[in-house]
């Protein structure tokens, strides 16, 4: 087994071309070889031979032909993974030698969920512009089903926010920060914005604002739906756009699910009003996703130790 691996990476190391990978990539994108070969301006004939070539260097099926096309196997799934994480790689090398070269001093591409938007993450581009101030700073917001994909690929350097609890872990570091816990909120003038010790009986008339279906949040408040006699609620609008919620809490009679963190400011400012129901359910840890050590960059790796300062400063 390890003679086979050690010829493989002698064979990659010497052989591998990164048009092959394109190819590769370019299939898989298709279901096509002829499509792709068009793509990479190539004939059909050459891209076959491309693709024998991987499979006998890597000693693997790399796709399976059906009458539609090709299909990856187990084993062209894991090398197009590989493909498009070595080209995003390409992309942030080049980034970040031309945003040194105007004077930048590194780059760092960032995932967040809700729960680190507000708060956390502003306080750590301070701390990080402190020691950083020409730090080029790029910023993608989503739910875990769009960021981390991302961050297998390459595509962003880590994700902050609230850490998956299942799905992608073994693919990935983690580091927590703290751990957060879920409120209700509402607005102002909403019914019970100043009633003591509200009873989940007296919430019940009112539509919810509630995050998307694949989010473990969403799991937990449905769950929760179903332990209470199959409650469904009269309204619920489904959003991750907290400008959007609140708004609509500001203007209907509506309740939201919030992380601590991100409302802590709308309540203080008097925007929001923190509805006094316990919710059963939602605390979780927030902290840091990423791949491993060596694919951070240096300024990676400071906004990385940025982030823990800042948490250590709430």
């Amino acid at each position: 087994m390890i003679a086979r691996h050690s010829r493989i990476v002698d064979r990659a190391l010497t052989r591998l071309k990164l048009r092959q990978l394109r190819l590769l990539v370019a299939v898989g994108n298709h279901g096509n070889i002829q499509n792709a070969a068009r793509e990479l301006c190539i004939s059909q004939p050459a891209a076959t031979k491309m693709i024998q070539d991987l499979e006998l260097d890597f000693e693997v099926k790399l796709f399976n032909r059906t009458n539609r096309g090709v299909v990856p196997t187990v084993f062209g799934e894991t090398l197009i993974r590989h493909g498009k994480l070595i080209f995003a790689q390409v992309s942030n090398a080049a980034q970040e030698l031309d945003d040194l070269n105007e004077g930048n001093s590194g780059r760092v591409v960032l995932g967040t969920l809700l729960a680190a938007s507000t708060g956390l993450l502003p306080a750590a581009i301070d701390i990080l512009l402190a020691e950083r101030p020409k730090v080029a700073i790029k910023i993608s917001e989503g739910t875990n089903e769009v960021l981390m994909p991302a961050l297998l690929s390459g595509e962003i350097d880590m994700v902050v926010g609230r850490l998956p609890s299942h799905r992608h872990r073994d693919k990935i570091k983690q580091e927590k920060l703290f751990e957060d816990r879920i409120i209700a909120t509402v607005g102002n003038l909403h019914p019970l914005a100043d009633k003591r010790s509200v009873s989940f009986e007296q919430i019940k008339p009112y539509g919810w604002i509630l995050p998307p279906l694949e989010t473990t949040l969403r799991r937990q408040v449905d769950h929760f739906f179903v332990g209470e006699q199959q409650y469904l609620p009269p309204l619920a609008i489904e959003s991750v756009s907290y400008l959007a919620n609140r708004a609509l809490l500001q203007s209907r009679d509506l309740i939201g699910l919030m992380p601590a963190e991100v409302i802590a400011q709308d309540i203080r400012n008097g925007y929001l009003s923190q509805l006094d129901w316990v919710v059963p359910f939602g605390q979780g840890p927030i902290g840091i996703s990423y791949r491993n050590d060596t694919s951070l960059s240096p300024a990676g790796r400071a906004f990385r130790q940025a982030l823990h300062e800042a948490a250590q400063q709430r």
